[in-house]
């Protein structure tokens, strides 16, 4: 099955940011946030230590036109806060379902910044989907209380190679239905 790529990024309003679609000069704070192990460790795809040009090549990636993934980030640039407290992405796995990831930097944790992010693009559903999973590491119970916190169902354990930390990983994985 092909899956059908979205040339185009809508900016979301949320109420202390925006999530609009990355550009290259978001490289400096991405490298800045996704070189800390703390974020790198949480993820599946990040490597630590952040190799040179890996931002570089994560926002060409966002900005192509046949990417399969639409990635913002989260900018509170305009509630004073940094033109990047974090990203999160949506990348489509069919026709009416796609996979949430999120990150946020380290200074922003425990802000209800991610819930608000994640809140804000489900919302939107900017994809157009009926249904959206995510998976956290089980170590990250912080990320799975957000899941929660907007609705995501746990549906059940699995398991996906962290880059960062050389190894599977157990992780629990969460639907929701929109719209």
């Amino acid at each position: 099955m092909k899956i059908e790529t979205i040339p185009s990024q809508e900016t979301i309003v949320a109420d202390r940011m925006v999530l609009r679609p990355l550009r290259r000069s978001d490289e400096g704070l991405l490298t800045l946030y996704a070189g800390d192990e703390r974020v790198a460790r949480n993820t599946r795809s990040i490597p630590h230590p952040l190799p040179p040009g890996a931002s570089s090549a994560f926002v060409e990636t966002a900005l192509s036109s046949d990417r399969t993934e639409d990635v913002w980030a989260m900018d509170g640039s305009a509630a004073g806060l940094g033109e990047v407290l974090g990203v999160i992405g949506l990348e489509r796995m069919s026709e009416d379902r796609s996979e949430v990831g999120y990150w946020v930097a380290p200074a922003f944790w425990n802000t209800g910044f991610a819930t608000e992010a994640l809140t804000a693009l489900l919302d939107a559903n900017p994809q157009k989907v009926k249904t959206v999973f995510a998976e956290v590491f089980q170590t990250n119970t912080v990320s799975a209380h957000v899941l929660t916190n907007v609705g995501f169902a746990y549906i059940g354990d699995a398991e996906a190679f962290s880059v960062a930390q050389g190894r599977m990983v157990q992780t629990w994985t969460y639907l929701k239905k929109l719209g």
